[in-house]
């Protein structure tokens, strides 16, 4: 059996200044310029790239409410999908339509966009677990989502941020889970998961470059995609390209807002059903860095090398 082309993607993070649309758009602008036209199959930014995360009430948010395929980040990702022949998604605050009045108040859903190539509007999705800051304003999504995209990328599933951790009532453990995502990604046989987040630094040793706690969780919360054939023993098959592989590409955020500190530390994963634990973290951005991290058949390249 011939291996997979693996496919190309490029993690852009940076640290969203609350509120200032215009200004975050012009760092990511910035970032991307870096970015060879043709040269990935998938750019990748963070939940809520340009209107920030943190804030705390539906009347805060409500100027940065975008409609969908015309507000401005579906511009910019048809723009930056246009420019650079290949699929972008992006993070952003939807407002809802009239038709989905909520009977919690909610005035709009954490969403996150998927334009195409040519700058067409592949799809939206809704993030379904919703983390504290989400429940002021947001609207849940009613479940996981996946998009069947050209190859290399294949089936592509989107998620963002708390869609990793277990649903209510939030009480899993490494052993048993619930693992709702990876079991997800498992049966809709999906061989990309990007996950766009706004995730919180784990405050764990923070003289270090890379948030390894949270890295560490994040490989934990989606175990089924890695853990081995028979609980503490290794998979004796040497040839990966006969088993089932996810690449999972993390997309966070860093820098500070509202006095939340935010993890940065973006990671790309390469699990093979399986296989174990061991090596499948294959890239990932320090806590601070402001850059673009590029997968590009098995070569891990940082804007910042060149």
């Amino acid at each position: 059996m011939m291996a997979r082309l693996s496919p190309r993607i490029a993690i852009v993070q940076f640290q969203p200044k609350l509120g200032q649309v215009q200004a975050n758009m012009a760092k990511a602008r910035e970032l991307c310029r870096g970015i060879p036209p043709q040269s990935v199959d998938l750019i990748c930014l963070p939940e809520m790239a340009f209107s920030g995360y943190s804030f705390d009430s539906a009347a805060a948010i409500e100027p940065y409410l975008e409609p969908r395929h015309t507000g401005p980040t579906s511009q910019f990702c048809a723009e930056l999908a246009r420019s650079h022949k290949c699929y972008v998604a992006a993070g952003y605050p939807e407002r809802l339509e009239p038709s989905e009045a909520s009977p919690d108040s909610a005035v709009g859903a954490n969403c996150a966009a998927l334009y195409g190539p040519e700058g067409d509007p592949v799809g939206v999705y809704r993030k379904t677990n919703l983390f504290r800051t989400d429940t002021t304003w947001a609207m849940a999504g009613t479940g996981f989502t996946t998009f069947a995209l050209p190859p290399p990328l294949g089936n592509v599933t989107l998620g963002i941020c708390m869609d990793l951790n277990a649903m209510p009532p939030y009480e899993w453990s490494i052993a048993e889970g619930p693992y709702e995502l990876a079991d997800y990604c498992i049966e809709s046989k999906t061989q990309v998961l990007v996950l766009l987040n706004a995730w919180l630094d784990s405050g764990e040793v923070p003289e270090d470059e890379y948030d390894m706690r949270t890295i560490d969780f994040w490989a934990k919360r989606l175990r089924p995609l890695w853990q081995l054939s028979q609980e503490g023993s290794s998979d004796s098959d040497p040839d990966s390209s006969q088993k089932e592989e996810t690449f999972v590409v993390v997309c966070n955020r860093g820098g500070v807002e509202m006095e939340t500190k935010f993890a940065g530390s973006s990671a790309i994963f390469r699990m093979t059903h399986g296989r174990g634990k061991d090596g499948i973290l294959r890239a990932a951005l320090g806590r601070e860095d402001e850059d673009v991290l590029i997968w590009d058949s098995g070569a891990v390249k940082r804007q910042d090398d060149e």
